[in-house]
């Protein structure tokens, strides 16, 4: 999809031809409207196709011409749950002489909320503020998701501690997922935001400086929180599987102890079942007494085996 803005009385305006500095929004865009954007403004199509790829890493480069590519990793929203909720993809953002081109190989809602908030928004001719804008939106979408993810994580926590299943390790293990793509990319974006604050390539003013550094506290506020949640998830995962496996040992300690504990009757029954002589088997009187001491025998051998695992708590 294609859309060209331009600065209209103190907003952006979507306009079909642009006749002065305006910012072209790309979002999945065609192989005809990648050549139309090259035809409107002269950039290489390396630069408009690079970002399209899921594994760019963020970068800058500045082309002969004056041409600038940076290209950053932004968040999304995965709609599928069976999948990790939450990923990041690439967003490449191209300086030509006339305008602002923002790549991106699928529709994020960077681009909205950056048309709704006029206070963050200025003419695309302030090229490198209008990417610093654009990159705080970035950001603020960053923290939004973390918080998200955040709760995500306390109602599978709450629905484990009443009952640990599968299928909540699982979303607990794809939320985790997320914070991990979260917190490499910001990681990279941190460090790419620093180059272009100290690089002399760019020549930015004081005022877009100021900018940079308010666009880089909210980056790194993202990544610090990405990074506490991911460390209290992998803990929350540790602490299950401790749980887990406690549960199982405990299993089978209950298993065995019972094992053994009805092995002591069966092994009394099978050496007096062997046609051997049993206690006043021969006495008419006194003939069910030998049955009766036998059962009394097993019956006190049970005892003392299940008091014997009692004390070491096998019960």
């Amino acid at each position: 999809m294609l859309s060209i803005y331009q600065w209209v009385n103190g907003s952006l305006r979507e306009v079909v031809t642009p006749d002065g500095p305006c910012w072209i929004n790309l979002a999945d865009p065609s192989t005809e409207e990648i050549l139309r954007v090259q035809t409107l403004t002269g950039v290489s199509r390396e630069f408009l196709s690079d970002p399209l790829d899921r594994d760019e890493r963020p970068r800058m480069d500045v082309d002969d011409d004056g041409t600038v590519l940076i290209v950053v990793h932004i968040p999304y929203h995965e709609p599928d749950e069976n999948l990790h909720p939450f990923n990041t993809l690439p967003l490449g953002v191209v300086h030509t002489s006339n305008a602002v081109i923002t790549v991106c190989n699928r529709s994020t809602p960077i681009a909205a909320s950056f048309l709704d908030q006029i206070r963050r928004v200025c003419p695309p001719e302030q090229k490198f503020r209008f990417t610093f804008h654009l990159l705080w939106h970035a950001a603020i979408l960053y923290l939004r998701y973390l918080r998200d993810i955040r709760q995500r994580a306390d109602m599978v926590e709450q629905e484990l501690h009443e009952s640990i299943s599968n299928e909540g390790l699982m979303r607990l293990l794809n939320i985790e997922k997320s914070l991990v793509y979260f917190t490499t990319s910001l990681k990279a974006d941190d460090i790419l935001l620093s180059r272009i604050r100290t690089t002399r390539q760019l020549e930015i003013d004081e005022d877009d400086l100021d900018v940079l550094e308010d666009v880089r506290i909210e980056y790194q506020q993202a990544l610090e929180m990405a990074s506490i949640h991911s460390n209290i998830l992998t803990g929350t995962l540790d602490a299950f599987a401790s749980i887990i496996s406690n549960n199982l040992n405990n299993v089978m300690k209950f298993l065995t102890s019972m094992t053994i504990v009805l092995t002591v009757p069966m092994l009394i029954a099978s050496i007096f079942g062997m046609n051997t002589w049993l206690p006043f088997a021969n006495a008419e009187k006194w003939g069910a007494l030998g049955f009766c001491m036998i059962l009394g025998i097993a019956f006190v051998l049970i005892v003392v085996t299940i008091f014997f695992f009692a004390r070491r708590r096998f019960f």
